[in-house]
C-alpha cells in the first residue's frame, strides 16, 4: 500500500472564524492551539493501511481497553512546515521523518508506515490548513504525526488494530523565557538504558522525563540533561534535543548515536553544514567532567542543543548538585548563530537546497 491509497475529505461544519484565527496566530505560543483539520489512516491484521481521511480537528473514539491505553503502544514524529518568499509552502526533510517513525514503529511492535504515504499525509494537512501559518517573526507549521494502537484488549503482545493521526498547530518561540542562551540542569534521573527505547520516538521517554524536568524547572532552569545509564558520566541528550560542542580549534563532538539517543534529524543536517564549512566534527563520548574543565579553560567557546521545536539553541550555563558552569561568554556563540542561520535559510527558502532537503507542496 502507498500514497495511492485514496484520501476522502470531510468537510469541517464550523472552522474557526478568521478574526479568531488572526488573533491565536499573531500570538501562538508552541503547541497550544491547534488547526481546523487533521489526517487519520485506520490499520488493522486483516486489511493492512485503509480508510484515509483528511477530517475535522476533535476527539477520537477510543475503547477503555484500547492496547494504548494498557501496554504503551505508541509513537510520533514531530516536523514543520515553512512560507517561502514566494508564498508557497514546503516541509524539511519529511521522508527521514518518515524513515525515523518506521524505526520506532518496528522498535514498539507496530506496522510500519509506507513513507511515501507518511509524507502524503502530511502534505493533505498542511494544504488543508495553510491558512493557519503564524504571522509572527520566525513562525511555522510544527506538524505531529503519531500512531496508536486501538484494539480492545488486555494482554501483552502486539495489538491487532492501530490508527495513524496527523495534527498540526501554529508554532512560535519553544522557549517561554526568551532568553539569549539557555541554561540546563543535570539530572539524576536517567532518560534510557543499553537495549530499551532511547533511540526511539515514543511517549513513555518523554514521560519519564517529566520529572527530572520539573526538577530542573524548580531549580530556576529552562531544560534537563541526561547522562548515560551504566556510568552515569558520559553526556547523552537533553529532554528532546541533541547537543553540540564546539572548541577553540573550530572542532565539534556531538554524542554518538549508540541506540540510547534518538537520531535527531536537525542533527544529521547540522553535522553535513559543519562539515561544509571545513569543521572538524567528531561523533564521540564526552563527559560532564570534562565538559566542565574544558569550559573553565577555555578551550569549549560554545554549546548548542538542536532539535526540530527549538532548531538550534545556545545553551550558556549548566548546573548540577555540586555546582555551576558558564560556556564562553554565556551568551550565543558565533558559530552557533552561523549554523543557525544556514539551516533556516534553507528550511524557509532563503538559500540554496543543495541536499534536496526541502520539499515544495504543489
Amino acid at each position: 500500500m502507498s500514497a495511492s491509497l485514496p484520501f476522502a475529505h470531510v468537510p469541517h461544519p464550523a472552522p474557526t472564524a478568521a478574526a479568531v484565527r488572526a488573533e491565536v496566530l499573531a500570538n501562538p505560543g508552541f503547541g497550544t492551539r491547534f488547526t481546523d483539520h487533521m489526517v487519520s489512516i485506520d490499520w488493522s491484521e486483516d486489511k493492512g493501511w485503509h480508510d484515509a481521511q483528511v477530517l475535522p480537528y476533535g476527539p477520537i473514539p477510543l475503547d477503555p481497553a484500547a492496547s494504548v491505553l494498557h501496554y504503551a503502544q505508541e509513537i510520533f514524529e514531530g516536523l514543520k512546515a515553512y512560507r517561502h518568499p514566494d508564498g508557497s509552502m514546503a516541509l524539511f526533510r519529511p521522508d527521514a521523518n518518515a524513515r525515523r517513525f518506521n524505526a520506532s514503529a518496528r522498535r514498539l511492535a507496530m506496522p510500519e508506515l509506507p513513507e511515501d504515504l507518511f509524507v502524503e499525509a502530511i502534505r493533505q494537512l498542511v494544504r488543508a490548513d495553510k491558512d493557519w501559518f503564524p504571522t509572527v517573526e520566525g513562525g511555522s507549521l510544527y506538524l505531529r504525526p503519531f500512531m496508536i494502537a486501538t484494539e480492545a484488549f488486555l494482554g501483552v503482545r502486539p495489538a491487532k488494530q492501530y490508527k495513524f493521526l496527523v495534527i498540526a498547530s501554529p508554532a512560535g518561540n519553544y522557549f517561554k523565557s526568551g532568553a539569549p542562551a539557555v541554561s540546563i540542569w543535570v539530572s539524576d534521573y536517567t532518560r534510557a538504558a543499553p537495549g530499551g527505547t532511547g533511540a526511539a520516538k515514543c511517549g513513555g521517554n518523554y514521560a519519564a522525563s517529566l520529572v527530572p524536568t520539573a526538577e530542573a524547572f524548580a531549580q530556576g532552569h529552562d531544560q534537563v540533561l541526561f547522562l548515560d545509564a551504566a556510568e552515569h558520566k558520559w553526556i547523552e541528550e537533553l529532554g528532546g534535543m541533541n547537543l553540540f560542542f564546539v572548541f577553540a580549534d573550530g572542532s565539534l563532538i556531538t554524542p554518538p548515536l549508540t541506540g540510547t539517543i534518538l537520531p535527531g534529524i536537525t542533527r544529521d543536517s547540522l553535522l553535513t553544514l559543519a562539515r561544509e564549512e571545513g569543521l572538524t566534527v567528531r561523533e564521540e563520548r564526552y563527559s560532564l567532567d570534562q565538559w566542565r574543565a574544558d569550559a573553565a579553560s577555555g578551550q569549549l567557546v560554545e554549546v548548542f542543543a538542536c532539535g526540530t521545536a527549538a532548531v538550534v539553541t545556545p545553551v550558556g550555563k549548566v548546573a548540577d548538585r555540586n555546582g555551576d558552569f558558564t560556556i564562553g561568554s554565556g551568551g550565543p556563540g558565533q558559530l552557533t548563530g552561523k549554523l543557525k542561520a544556514r539551516l533556516t535559510a534553507i528550511q524557509r527558502g532563503e538559500a540554496p537546497d543543495s541536499h534536496g532537503w526541502v520539499s515544495v507542496l504543489d
